[in-house]
């Protein structure tokens, strides 16, 4: 069964496109260390590290998605919104460098492109989905099932924009397969198509989690705690 969420290997883009995305992933992990100070204390560290673990095991099962396909929690919009958007962007960066590192999940020359994606990409985009439809509830009545349905729309949205953003690496810098160069809309189709699927699973996973820590703690979700003083958590 070919898992295709996200892990990018070495070989699917060249050289300069790796060096290129490596730089980029480790301006944007520069600013999240600089700014997760903001989002972190001695009550709420604990729980980034929880984050982290929890992802980095998540990540390791796979689900099906399509025939011979299968995906994986990618994590993003979790992370963002249990622990905010620079300190689980570190979250998600931690995870994929051991996996790479230990599990050779994911290529050494793609990490860049790989933190890019989901460390980058897909907590920034699930964060702003989450923040903009948190904004959009009412502030007076943000309950469990809104909250669930909110944790859901900005996973799949964080999982589709993760995706595409390998389909802009490959646009730049995709190395043909062995058979030959593959069309770029063939590609494009086909990732987005499987991550919209991957994305509905990672939806599910992330509205359960987030549902089961506001519901015992929501003082340390960090979409909760940062909301307007009249927000109140019900069922």
């Amino acid at each position: 069964m070919e898992s295709v969420a996200m892990h990018m290997s070495d070989g699917l883009i060249n050289a300069p496109t790796s060096v290129l995305f490596l730089a980029v992933a480790a301006a944007g992990l520069a600013v999240a260390a600089w700014r997760a100070r903001s989002e972190l204390d001695d009550r709420t560290a604990p729980m980034a590290g929880l984050v982290a673990a929890f992802i980095f095991a998540v990540q390791m099962v796979n689900f099906p998605v399509l025939p011979g396909v299968s995906g994986h929690l990618l994590g993003g919009a979790l992370a963002a919104i249990l622990v905010g958007p620079y300190t689980g962007a570190l979250c998600i960066a931690i995870v994929l460098i051991v996996q790479a590192l230990l599990f050779a999940d994911g290529g050494l020359t793609a990490l860049g492109a790989n933190i890019t994606n989901m460390a980058i990409i897909g907590v920034t985009v699930g964060y702003v989905v989450a923040l903009v439809l948190r904004r959009l509830a009412r502030p007076e009545d943000l309950r469990l099932r809104v909250l669930g349905a909110l944790a859901f729309t900005a996973a799949l949205c964080g999982t589709v924009a993760a995706s595409m953003g390998f389909v802009l690496e490959y646009a730049i810098g995709g190395q043909p397969a062995a058979g030959g160069a593959t069309a770029l809309g063939s590609v494009a189709a086909y990732v987005l198509g499987a991550h919209i699927l991957i994305g509905i699973g990672e939806g599910i996973i992330t509205a359960l989690t987030v549902t089961a820590v506001a519901r015992a703690r929501p003082d340390l979700v960090y979409l909760l705690r940062t909301a307007p003083r009249n927000v109140a958590v019900g069922a």
